[in-house]
């Protein structure tokens, strides 16, 4: 089977990667924007690194070709002077889509995010609705995946925690009472390698969350005692926050945003969780966070 990994140098990328070397039946093309990320990609001879541009649709088409599978990961979440929620997130999945039609792809999947909704009055996950959209009606079988926070190593959640469990004092929005349901990273790769197999036909979106329901605030205080500590949490009126990141950002032309703190301290409610559907064994948060320590102390 060969696939091919949009996004590749994510962290999400890298670990579905490492994912791909342990297995004997994949070959994957990793698709990255810039040969600078080439070095973050693990050594294998199942795969083969490659620069693609999504403003260029013949090689896009060309990257594309002789793949089973094209899982598209690249996006953005915190928009900058260089790149906007229309360009990285809109506008290269419908590249995609052409690409993966033109190339006679067999099945698409979706990396989205919970609360994705095309007519959401939040920016961010309108962008995910309309991408999600453009690959349902691609023509091309497909399978969405709709993500929490995503802990494992090298992912934001997980980098954002362990420094603030490592602290005595931390202020986070709203106190972090926010319910989250962190998702394993492995699990999720886990979850795209087995669609990748079985290519199910029509089109399928899935809301994988973790096992365990959580609030930000006790996670950060879960993954301190976790490591002998103890972390006094305060509160940071969301109100306040929004509006200083649009002082911020009306200067800066991106970074964290009104948009983004929605997204960030928005509650992670599924109706149902697609672990069964996806036939996936899911690690309890307590071994998530072990694993998260375990590599931070090595």
């Amino acid at each position: 089977m060969k696939i091919v990994v949009t996004g590749a140098n994510s962290s999400v990328g890298q670990n579905l990667l490492r994912h791909c070397t342990n297995a004997v039946d994949i070959d994957v093309i990793a698709g990255v924007r810039s040969e600078r990320a080439f070095s973050v990609l693990p050594n294998s001879s199942a795969i083969t690194p490659r620069v693609i541009s999504y403003g260029d649709p013949s090689d896009l088409t060309e990257a594309l070709k002789g793949s089973n599978c094209v899982v598209h990961l690249a996006g953005i979440l915190i928009e900058s002077k260089h790149t906007n929620y229309a360009a990285a997130n809109i506008a290269a999945t419908e590249a995609v889509v052409k690409a993966a039609n033109q190339a006679g792809i067999q099945h698409l999947v979706f990396i989205s995010v919970i609360g994705a909704e095309a007519n959401s009055r939040n920016a961010y996950f309108r962008s995910k609705g309309i991408a999600e959209k453009l690959v349902a009606e691609s023509g091309i079988s497909a399978t969405i995946i709709r993500t929490p926070i995503l802990l494992g190593h090298g992912t934001a959640g997980a980098n954002s925690l362990l420094s603030l469990s490592n602290r005595s004092k931390v202020k986070i929005l709203g106190g972090g009472a926010h319910s989250l349901r962190p998702l394993d990273i492995d699990d999720l790769s886990n979850a795209i390698l087995k669609v990748c197999r079985e290519r199910p036909e029509g089109v399928s979106i899935h809301e994988l969350v973790g096992p365990e329901a959580v609030t930000y605030r006790d996670l950060i205080a879960k993954a301190a005692n976790m490591q002998n500590k103890s972390v006094g949490v305060g509160s940071v009126p969301v109100v306040l926050a929004k509006f200083g990141a649009m002082v911020m950002t009306t200067f800066k032309g991106g970074g964290i945003t009104p948009t983004v703190i929605d997204v960030i301290t928005m509650d992670e409610n599924v109706k149902s969780n697609a672990d069964r559907a996806l036939s996936i064994q899911l690690t309890p948060l307590q071994n998530t966070l072990e694993k998260i320590i375990g590599k931070k102390l090595i």
